[in-house]
């Protein structure tokens, strides 16, 4: 099941064959052992020429919906948004620069967010820019304390 592009062939299937040839039963399974890891990395390591980041979230989203974790799923975005652009954490200093850094990747976290959780996550955002962590925070996984303050589960 090669495909020359990442749109070719069947998408789902590739993405479901490939975390099983890494011993895994789903995409969250393999997004879980790798965390905070970005996308567009754990696209590469299912195959770097024929799996992009989109369509690792898609298939993460679609098995968050099936379980009922859509949440716990949007919080891991941000983590794995954070983890590219701020490797060592919450910066230090806030300036006019940095700031726009951080709305960058908070963008890019409403852009990965379902128009489920939007409300939520931009509420999380003005919370996050208001009243910032302390600085080199660096959550490791969607279950960050601050983060399921900012981002409870309401599933059920």
């Amino acid at each position: 099941m090669t495909a020359r592009h990442p749109w070719e062939g069947d998408v789902r299937a590739r993405l479901h064959e490939r975390v099983r040839e890494r011993g895994f039963d789903s995409l969250t399974a393999f997004a879980e052992a790798h965390p905070a890891v970005p996308f567009h990395i754990l696209a590469d390591e299912l195959g770097e020429d024929d799996v992009a980041a989109v369509q690792v979230f898609c298939g993460l989203l679609a098995e968050a919906e099936q379980g009922r974790r859509v949440t716990r799923l949007v919080r891991d975005v941000l983590v794995r948004e954070l983890s590219d652009d701020f490797p060592d954490g919450w910066p230090t200093e806030m300036d006019d620069e940095v700031r726009i850094d951080v709305a960058i990747v908070l963008g890019r976290w409403s852009g990965y967010t379902p128009e489920t959780h939007q409300e939520r996550v931009e509420r999380a955002s003005s919370a996050l820019l208001a009243g910032p962590p302390p600085p080199g925070w660096r959550p490791l996984g969607p279950d960050d304390a601050l983060l399921r303050t900012l981002l409870p589960d309401d599933e059920s």
